[in-house]
Formats: C-alpha cells, sequence, structure tokens
C-alpha cells in the first residue's frame, strides 16, 4: 500500500468502548491527517488512555472502526496485525524502560526483537536515535535509574522510533517534567515531526503543549466528542478559551 496516497492516517469510525456495561466512549468519530500533531484532550475519567489503547492494540473497541494507515487494525489477522504494530511507535507515560537493561539495550530492544541488522548496524542505529533525540551517546550505558525523569523521557522515545515508525504515540509526554523540560520536549517531538515526517497523536493535559504544538485536537466530554479542530477553530466557539481549558 502507498501510504502517501492515505490522506487520514487514523480514522475512528462510530467507535464505543467499554469495560463490561460501562461505557466510556459511545459512537465517536474523528480523523488524523498526515504529519499533524494531534491532541487527546478531555477532563479526568473521560477515557483518553481508553481511546489511546484502541488505536495501539491494547484495549479491542465493543463496536465501530479503528482504522489505521487505511486498515482497520482489529480486524486485521495476526501477520498482518504485526505488521502494522511495527508502523506505530509508542512512548508511554513513564517511559516503561526494563530497569535490568542499559539506556543502548532499552533502544535495541525492538531491532533484536524485529529485525537482521548486525550488532553493530543495531548498536549504531541506537546511538543515532539517542543522539536525535538530544540525549548524549555517554548515556548509552547508564541504567534507568541513573537517568533524570526528562532523560528517561528521551531514551523511551528514541526506542518507540528505533524502527522508524509512521505514527507516534504519546502517553502524557510531558507529565512530571519541569516547565522549562517540558517546552523543550515539545519542540523535539515538533522538530522530529518535520524531520521524519511523522504523524503524532498524544494524550495530554498540558494546556501550554497545546497552544505550541498541538495542530489539531479533540475534546472527549460525556462520552462524545465534544470539540474537533485546531486551537483557532476552539477560539472561536469558547468566550474564555483559558478558562474552558484549564476545565478540561
Amino acid at each position: 500500500m502507498d501510504f502517501k496516497k492515505i490522506a487520514s492516517v487514523v480514522e475512528i469510525r462510530n467507535l464505543t468502548t467499554s469495560y463490561g456495561e460501562r461505557i466510556i466512549q459511545d459512537n465517536i468519530s474523528f480523523s488524523v491527517k498526515q504529519k499533524e500533531i494531534f491532541a487527546l484532550l478531555g477532563g479526568s475519567g473521560s477515557g483518553k488512555s481508553t481511546l489511546l489503547n484502541t488505536m495501539i492494540f491494547l484495549k479491542s473497541p465493543t463496536k465501530g472502526e479503528v482504522r489505521i494507515l487505511g486498515k482497520d487494525i482489529w480486524s486485521l489477522n495476526p501477520k498482518d496485525a504485526l505488521e502494522m504494530k511495527l508502523n506505530l511507535g509508542v512512548l508511554f507515560q513513564f517511559g516503561a524502560l526494563f530497569s535490568s537493561l542499559t539506556v543502548l539495550d532499552n533502544v535495541m530492544l525492538p531491532l533484536r526483537e524485529y529485525t537482521y541488522f548486525s550488532q553493530r548496524d543495531m548498536q549504531e542505529l541506537a546511538f543515532m536515535w539517542l543522539v536525535r533525540v538530544g540525549l548524549k551517546k555517554e548515556v548509552a550505558n547508564l541504567y534507568p535509574n541513573e537517568l533524570s525523569g526528562g532523560m528517561v523521557k528521551r531514551v523511551g522515545l528514541a526506542r518507540a522510533l528505533a524502527l522508524s515508525p509512521k505514527i507516534l504515540f504519546l502517553d502524557e509526554p510531558t507529565s512530571g517534567l519541569d516547565p522549562k523540560s517540558a517546552r523543550e520536549f515539545d519542540a523535539l517531538i515538533a522538530q522530529l515531526r518535520d524531520l521524519l515526517g511523522i504523524s503524532v497523536v498524544m494524550v495530554t493535559h498540558d494546556m501550554e503543549s497545546v497552544k505550541g504544538v498541538v495542530d489539531r485536537m479533540i475534546v472527549l466530554k460525556k462520552k462524545k466528542v465534544f470539540f474537533e479542530g485546531s486551537l483557532e477553530d476552539l477560539k472561536e466557539q469558547m468566550e474564555s478559551l483559558d478558562a474552558f481549558l484549564e476545565s478540561i
């Protein structure tokens, strides 16, 4: 498939998610365009993480479609599902690094699992990604417990990018960072989007991120998509944008 011809890299169609009888999202639809930074916003309990999980094969929907790169991912056979997963990079909220592995081995892990590169080539790729996310090569031999919170996020990001995915999913990427580090991480995400031509989907509660780097967003409220569009679109609908953003 020629992914360049796909206008929307993610299409959510009439999606319902639930845990038992408790409905989280009720018949929602939205789309994510190529090469945009797209945010999932909503108050606590609105189902942002549940929605993200349906897009990364962690939570099956009750009904509806999750179409990524033109394919309904929850109807794929195991072989095609694996191929799709290799097009998706995920940075979890707290990095999810393996504490028993060095930084270098954490970044090399997906390369070991899913490629046939030599040890030398895998190491060179891992070093390249570490540098690209703003880390020095010297951190490669450190362990996760020797890193700051911001460094953990960057190592997790390097690992998420190791297989050169087409879509990058971020779960609260600036959570736990001080304001300066958070804005630097926002800038890094924007730079990577421009450099690599990837699409970014992020769950966030950081309104400075929304104002600074997000192209479009949805706001989840009362099990529905309350809003979809750009920050400028939202400004036109809200009397007090800042008050609204703080309320979610």
